[in-house]
């Protein structure tokens, strides 16, 4: 797998915050001359009146909602627990990325996850109605972070806000788990024999932890998957093996074969993660339709792997396309780039996205 760029920006975690006490004493020593003297900005840069790692709660409107008896056929409302999150990031239109860990229940691997909702899902028209999951792999190592969720100056956040206000794109939640079990391997995005089960983290318990907290869709229709590099692989990989669960994927920079030395030879397991033998055996299944976006960038190598196996696979219920960025590298930046170009459209044109509710404004 070729490693993408990470971006600059990772912001401080619940563990790096500085405590109450800690930030009043400081400002009572020493310091306090340096706020005089260099103002606001000073107090920010050492975080004295940062808000990060504070608690998070999206509950603001559900929770009348869940109280409802009128849940809207197609609408999963929160099953909970809850999970207990903590802020990571604040963006400049108000909305925020928070983290938590979790412990998959049928994986029994433990990470983190971050996440980030759209300004619409807190307006009261949309309290009743269920949202799109991104679900957003990094390349990589994808361990223990995830710079979807820990830089957002990469500007995944910002490109679905500006899309959703310019009516190209949904306003798609966004979980962001790690990929990879440790930072010494790829697991290629699956339960290899005797190692973690990443596949199932990513395919059963991530989704699980996106249906306990926030309102979903039902059916697919509501369900895709978006990554780099590493972790584009594992995007359109899961798509092929859980048509039943997902309908779309944004891949970019992506290998097409599981390429792991951890397989240590096992072609069968490697076979049931290879998403040419999958969309062969969907091919002769005849379905369901899934929708592949290829993104390439013209400065990277790789676009004649994707051509090739859109040529091969892209047929029957496997629709493909490619998005070509122009100087695009194999980084997040300019993968962004492409989806403000056009992926992110042409994924919104296959998702489904809220409806508001027509008596509320």
């Amino acid at each position: 797998m070729q490693h993408d760029q990470q971006g600059d920006g990772s912001p401080m975690t619940k563990g790096s915050r500085r405590p109450k006490r800690l930030r009043r004493t400081l400002i009572g020593g020493g310091l306090a001359l340096t706020l005089v003297a260099g103002g606001g900005a000073v107090a920010y840069k050492y975080g004295l009146f940062s808000d990060i790692g504070d608690p998070v709660s999206f509950e603001k409107v559900q929770e009348k909602a869940s109280k409802a008896s009128d849940v809207r056929p197609g609408v999963l409302m929160p099953t909970g627990p809850q999970a207990e999150f903590v802020r990571t990031s604040r963006l400049p239109d108000g909305t925020q990325i928070a983290k938590t860990t979790l412990t998959g229940k049928k994986s029994g691997f433990t990470g983190d996850v971050w996440v980030w909702v759209p300004k619409e899902y807190d307006e009261p028209k949309y309290a009743k109605s269920a949202f799109p999951v991104l679900i957003s792999l990094p390349g990589g190592r994808g361990y223990p972070t995830n710079y979807w969720g820990t830089g957002p100056g990469l500007g995944l956040q910002k490109a679905v806000s500006d899309g959703a206000k310019a009516g190209t794109s949904l306003p798609f939640i966004l979980i962001m788990p790690v990929h990879n079990a440790d930072t010494k391997h790829h697991f290629d995005a699956s339960d290899i024999p005797g190692q973690p089960k990443m596949g199932t983290w990513m395919a059963d318990d991530i989704p699980d932890f996106a249906k306990a907290n926030f309102r979903t869709f039902t059916s697919r229709d509501g369900w895709a998957f978006m990554g780099s590099s590493a972790g584009g692989f594992g995007a359109f990989k899961h798509l092929l093996k859980y048509p039943d669960r997902f309908k779309a994927a944004i891949a970019s920079g992506v290998d097409i074969v599981p390429d792991s030395p951890l397989w240590n030879g096992n072609t069968q397991a490697m076979d049931e993660n290879n998403p040419e033998k999958l969309a062969s055996k969907l091919i002769e299944e005849g379905g369901p339709d899934v929708y592949i976006n290829f993104q390439i960038g013209t400065a990277e190598s790789g676009r004649d792997k994707a051509e090739k196996f859109m040529k091969e696979y892209g047929k029957g219920p496997v629709h493909t396309t490619l998005q070509v960025i122009q100087d695009g590298e194999h980084n997040g930046k300019s993968y962004v780039r492409g989806m403000r170009e056009g992926a992110l459209e042409w994924i919104s044109k296959v998702m489904s996205g809220p409806t508001p509710d027509p008596g509320v404004r």
